[in-house]
């Protein structure tokens, strides 16, 4: 029988005494929807080390840097739309790396290849013929 695995998980009070912070404001960083702790079966707000982190970074913000909570909730969605920007250019740089290692492996397929790794527009230049296929 295999064991289920299971995130560690801290009660609010736990954080708040660890962050030395009121419950209060992790509850209103919850209904400002900055934090998003799970909930256990009896309602139990729980935070994973996922929402700890995230919590750190709001902590920095506003105590450090002196952000406010609408200034923390644009940066930190600025935050999550270039994870997945890099994540994108990640993917877009393997599959140009593949592309490349295939097109070198057998360079003879590809001058018979009509598909660009990089989409060309075609635009017609006057006095210019193109040769049709």
């Amino acid at each position: 029988m295999g064991k289920s695995k299971s995130k560690a998980a801290y009660m609010i009070s736990a954080v708040a005494e660890q962050y030395e912070i009121h419950p209060q404001t992790l509850r209103l960083y919850e209904r400002e929807g900055l934090l998003k702790p799970s909930r256990s079966d009896g309602n139990t707000r729980l935070y994973t080390p996922e929402d700890l982190e995230r919590l750190e970074v709001i902590l920095h913000l506003t105590r450090d840097l002196g952000v406010n909570l609408a200034g923390v909730e644009i940066i930190l969605n600025m935050r999550e739309k270039m994870t997945r920007m890099q994540e994108q250019i990640q993917e877009f740089i393997a599959t140009l790396n593949h592309e490349l290692v295939a097109r070198t492996s057998n360079p003879q397929a590809t001058q018979t290849r009509t598909t660009s790794l990089i989409p060309v527009i075609n635009m017609r230049v006057p006095g210019v013929r193109r040769p049709r296929p």
